[in-house]
């Protein structure tokens, strides 16, 4: 079950459990005070007036860092590794509140207060989390959706089902003779209303997915489902839902002229623009120390003889080349024939340094002043050079519409599928990337940005 934010699709059951969290997470702190000063000599009616306000810093730093560290990201086991997420989710929100509590001395509450709250918070979580996959284990809480089509098309949403548990399809309606791609025990026979069979099955959505589109459907049926509060989608609105990435098998022109998105207002390219400079000198000033780290691990390993910085001219912004600032990584021989090559798993030109720096991601810090003048953004697609771009743009449709916002030091598609060296990995990326220019906004770049945290902790993604 999901609903629309900001253009991004957001799942309502996530959703509500965060804000369950959240109510937990605030009363935690007020019944750690409680639990604290009960045997003393202070009454609970004496509570600090800013007492409140520590609840919700709490509860807001626990719920960044939980979300930074993956916890409301669909698909997540009930594990071991989720207790070891939220014992991390705690250790960051630890580090936050040592920096509220020092920012505003008003709102301290003292260790003892900390420690009952975050037991309480703890014990809160866990039972919430057990009682919630539980629940969204049962087909009950997927969403119930008929489909109209059973060719080709219809056998897409077929395969996606088992690897997709937000949505359970509950029948496919026969609208034209030739499409039989679909089992016809799955079949629901025509022989009534589609408003009769959505009451009947209790169906969410609608998706239009028959392979010719010139077929004569039932309109005013379709219309009626609609006009009654059943929500209706082509395939293409559908698997952005279900998958937030862009479906290239089945896009057409038409369908990019008149959905909604791909465009950033004036006022939106501003805001990423302060965001971005903000953000960027920020990062500058943690990052810097690491920055002398790792200049010095590099010359070490190469007895000072290679170059520490790697530049490299990439393809940002409407089609415009700019060059690209990393940390070396690999041998300065890498490309000594002047071939350019994508980087590969287990790759034998990265330097030993050169492993660790790419799998913590240190190797991209110097693009932060690619961020700062400009070049780059926070958010955006991973900037490609541009003998791959033409290549690329040659053999996957639509390729050049990813370089309509600013390349980014992580996007989308970074985080959503793995490190490629393939066309089929970039064509499989591209639909993250068309997923983001179309819902570009700040609510989607902060998803992206906590989201970035978890793959820095965790390693993911990174080659």
């Amino acid at each position: 079950m999901m609903f629309r934010l900001f253009g991004h699709y957001v799942s309502k059951l996530y959703v509500l459990l965060g804000v369950v969290e959240f109510l937990v997470m605030f009363y935690s702190l007020l019944a750690g005070f409680y639990v604290r000063y009960a045997q003393g000599s202070l009454s609970l009616v004496d509570a600090p007036e800013t007492l409140s306000y520590t609840a919700m810093a709490y509860a807001t730093a626990m719920t960044i860092s939980m979300i930074s560290v993956g916890l409301y990201q669909r698909g997540l086991p009930f594990s071991a590794g989720l207790l070891v997420r939220v014992g991390l989710s705690f250790l960051i929100a630890s580090v936050a509140m040592s920096v509220v509590f020092y920012t505003f001395p008003d709102l301290v509450v003292g260790r003892g207060v900390m420690t009952y709250a975050m037991l309480f918070t703890f014990a809160g979580v866990l039972g919430l989390r057990s009682l919630f996959f539980r629940l969204t284990n049962s087909d009950l809480q997927a969403t119930k959706v008929l489909v109209l089509g059973t060719g080709r098309q219809a056998r897409m949403i077929a395969d996606l089902e088992p690897r997709q548990p937000g949505f359970r399809v509950v029948g496919y309606v026969h609208v034209n003779a030739s499409e039989t791609s679909i089992a016809r025990e799955r079949w629901l026979n025509h022989d009534r209303t589609l408003m009769d069979m959505v009451l009947e099955f209790e169906v969410d959505e609608i998706v239009v997915a028959p392979d010719d589109r010139r077929l004569r459907l039932p309109v005013d049926q379709i219309l009626d489902c609609k006009m009654s509060g059943t929500m209706v989608l082509d395939l293409l609105s559908f698997f952005e839902k279900e998958t937030s990435r862009i479906k290239l098998d089945v896009l057409h022109p038409s369908w990019i002229f008149f959905s909604d998105g791909f465009r950033l207002s004036g006022v939106a390219q501003y805001s990423k623009r302060a965001l971005d400079l903000a953000a960027g000198v920020l990062i500058f000033l943690v990052a810097w120390p690491f920055m002398l780290l790792v200049a010095a691990a590099i010359m070490l390993e190469s007895g000072g003889k290679g170059p520490v910085l790697f530049h490299q001219v990439r393809v940002g912004l409407n089609g415009r080349q700019f060059r690209v600032h990393k940390f070396r990584s690999m041998r300065t021989d890498a490309e000594a024939d002047g071939v350019a090559r994508w980087a590969t798993k287990n790759d034998n030109r990265i330097t030993r340094v050169g492993a660790v720096i790419r799998k913590t991601r240190l190797d991209e810090l110097p693009q932060v002043f690619n961020v700062l003048r400009g070049e780059m953004s926070l958010v955006g697609p991973r900037p490609e050079r541009p003998e791959f771009v033409e290549q690329l743009e040659k053999e996957i449709p639509f390729y050049a519409e990813r370089h309509r916002v600013k390349p980014g030091l992580t996007g989308w598609a970074q985080l959503s599928y793995p490190y490629g060296a393939t066309i089929n990995d970039a064509r499989n990326k591209l639909e993250f990337d068309l997923y983001y220019v179309k819902n570009a906004s700040a609510f989607l770049d902060l998803i992206i940005l906590l989201e970035t945290v978890e793959v820095v902790l965790w390693g993911k993604g990174a080659h």
